[in-house]
C-alpha cells in the first residue's frame, strides 16, 4: 500500500506578514499536494475578530472542516483557547478516522501545546498518526518529547505502523536520536543519507571505521521563502520512503512562514 502524506504549519490561515487571510489559497495548495493524509499545525478552529474583519475571505466553517472539504475526514485537537477563539492541531485523512484523542502537553501557561492521536482505517492495516507541535524552549521540548514517547507507547501496539509529524521547533536536532532509540522510528530524510553513504562504497566504509559517518539531519523548512532552520519532521515506523521533498519559495512564503514537507510512503 502506498500513502502520500504532508505536514504543514499553516500559521492560522493568515500570511506571516500583515495577517492577511490565506485560507482559500491554502485549500487550493493542499489540493495540489494530493496527499492522502495531512498533519496540520496552527489550525484556527475559531477566530471571531478575523471572521468579522475579513468576512468575504474567512470561511464560516472551522479551518479543519473547510480544508478537508468533501475529500477528507477531519480531526481537530484544540490547544490554545482565548476569548475570541481557539487553535490547535488537525489531521485530514482520505481514510476513515476510527478514533481520535488530544493530549495537553503544555509546559507553561504561555504556550498551549498538544498531541493529536488518530487511528486511520486503511484497506490494509490500522495506521496510528500523531500530530505534534512542540514548544519554543529546549527544556519544555524535552519534557514534551518524553510525553510523546509515553503517549505512543501507551496508545499503539509496538508493531503497529505509525507516523509522527509536525512542527518540533527542534532547530538544534537534539530530539531525533531520543525518538529513534525509544520508538524504533526513522525520520523521512534518514534513508536518503543512508542510501548516499552506500553509493559511496569504500570511502563510506572507511569513514564508518573512523567514526565519521554522515550525520542524519532533517530538512530545512523555515522560513518558507528561504528555509534555513530544521523545524518540521516526519518520523515513521513500518514504512519505507519512496520520495520526500520540501515545497518552498515565493509562492509558499505567501501562505505560511513554514514550508510543507510532502512524502510518498510504502507500507512494509
Amino acid at each position: 500500500m502506498k500513502l502520500r502524506i504532508a505536514t504543514y504549519n499553516i500559521h492560522k490561515g493568515v500570511s506571516s506578514l500583515g495577517s492577511r487571510p490565506r485560507v482559500h489559497a491554502l485549500k487550493q495548495a493542499l489540493a495540489r499536494m494530493q496527499a492522502d493524509v495531512f498533519f496540520l499545525q496552527e489550525v484556527q478552529g475559531r477566530h471571531d475578530l478575523l471572521a468579522a474583519r475579513h468576512a468575504a475571505h474567512w470561511p464560516e466553517q472551522p479551518q479543519h472542516d473547510f480544508l478537508a472539504g468533501d475529500s477528507h475526514h477531519a480531526a481537530y485537537g484544540m490547544n490554545a483557547v482565548y476569548d475570541h477563539g481557539h487553535h490547535g492541531n488537525a489531521l485530514l485523512s482520505r481514510f476513515e478516522i476510527a478514533s481520535q484523542s488530544n493530549q495537553d502537553v503544555s509546559d507553561h501557561a504561555y504556550e498551549a501545546r498538544g498531541i493529536l492521536h488518530c487511528v486511520l482505517k486503511t484497506p490494509t492495516v490500522d495506521v496510528h498518526c500523531y500530530v505534534v507541535h512542540l514548544g519554543l524552549f529546549g527544556g519544555g521540548r524535552r519534557r514534551q518529547t518524553a510525553a510523546l514517547i509515553e503517549a505512543v507507547r501507551s496508545s499503539s501496539p509496538p508493531d503497529a505502523p505509525l507516523i509522527i509529524a509536525g512542527d518540533f521547533n527542534d532547530w538544534g536536532n537534539r530530539l531525533s536520536d531520543f525518538l529513534r532509540a525509544r520508538l524504533d522510528v526513522t525520520e523521512i530524510f534518514d534513508e536518503r543519507i543512508a542510501s548516499a553513504g552506500m553509493m559511496q562504497g569504500v570511502g563510506s566504509y572507511l569513514r564508518q571505521l573512523i567514526g565519521r559517518t554522515p550525520k542524519l539531519k532533517p530538512a530545512r523548512t523555515f522560513p518558507a521563502a528561504f528555509p534555513w532552520l530544521r523545524l518540521d519532521r516526519i518520523y515513521l515506523r513500518g514504512f519505507t520512503v519512496e520520495s520526500a521533498e520540501v515545497l518552498h519559495g515565493a509562492e509558499w512564503a505567501k501562505l505560511s512562514d513554514h514550508a510543507p514537507i510532502v512524502a510518498t510512503l510504502r507500507l512494509r
